[in-house]
């Protein structure tokens, strides 16, 4: 099957047994990671969050920092990493909740916080509010030329960002048997490609790994694995 938009990736018939993303004390098997990817989407699409709309993940090597940005790619919305990611378009905010007040969040952005429960309670918190969600598809529309990814600087589609992962899977001949560790930042595109999107088309790990964490592959630096710099990737 070609994957045109990132949602096909997480797509019903990927679902499986098969490790998808592991972190620290915490594993999701591809059945688990697909269905909560898109509970995380049935989430911010209840928080408003539509194609041609923005959202803001805290740049923060966590699964639900992964999740909401599958999520939101499964509603056409463009993802930005970190603080410099709010703008004018940008529909929610996640991050984990004791930081939520570091980002100069404006009115009309749904805040999402993670790891803890908000005290506010029009703050949606994520644990509670994506189990609670229905655990299918989202029913949204996406095109490969959609914005994906965005930065100060630039834009990606999903078929940039995609074909970028591709040359990464091919490089490596991931397979299902690799783990793939994410060293960089989630604000470089080139780690979003490589690490968070190239290992799932291969039906690998993504691998937060904290600083124990040693995978097969890596992108950045800082471990002994083989590793690929997220500027060779995209930028």
């Amino acid at each position: 099957m070609t994957v045109r938009v990132l949602g096909e990736a997480v797509s019903r018939d990927r679902r499986s047994d098969a490790p998808a993303l592991q972190a620290t004390g915490r594993e999701y098997d591809y059945r688990r990671f697909c269905t909560t990817a898109w509970k995380t989407g049935n989430l911010l699409r209840n928080e408003g969050v539509r194609s041609g709309m923005s959202v803001a993940i805290a740049d923060d090597p966590a699964p639900e920092a992964v999740l909401a940005f599958y999520g939101a790619a499964l509603l056409g919305a463009a993802v930005g990493f970190g603080p410099d990611a709010l703008g004018e378009r940008t529909k929610a905010l996640v991050a984990p909740t004791p930081s939520l007040d570091d980002f100069d969040a404006g009115p009309r952005t749904r805040r999402v916080g993670y790891g803890s429960e908000p005290a506010d309670p029009s703050v949606a918190y994520f644990e509670r509010d994506v189990w609670s969600e229905n655990p299918t598809e989202p029913p949204d529309r996406v095109d490969p030329e959609d914005t994906l990814l965005t930065t100060p600087d630039s834009t990606f589609t999903h078929g940039e960002v995609l074909d970028a992962a591709r040359r990464v899977r091919e490089e490596w001949t991931l397979d299902p048997d690799d783990a793939v560790a994410v060293r960089g930042s989630f604000t470089h595109p080139g780690t979003v490609a490589a690490g968070l999107v190239a290992p799932i088309l291969a039906g690998a790990v993504v691998l937060l790994p904290g600083e124990d964490g040693v995978g097969d592959y890596a992108v950045g630096e800082g471990g002994p694995e083989r590793a690929v710099a997220p500027d060779d990737v995209l930028r």
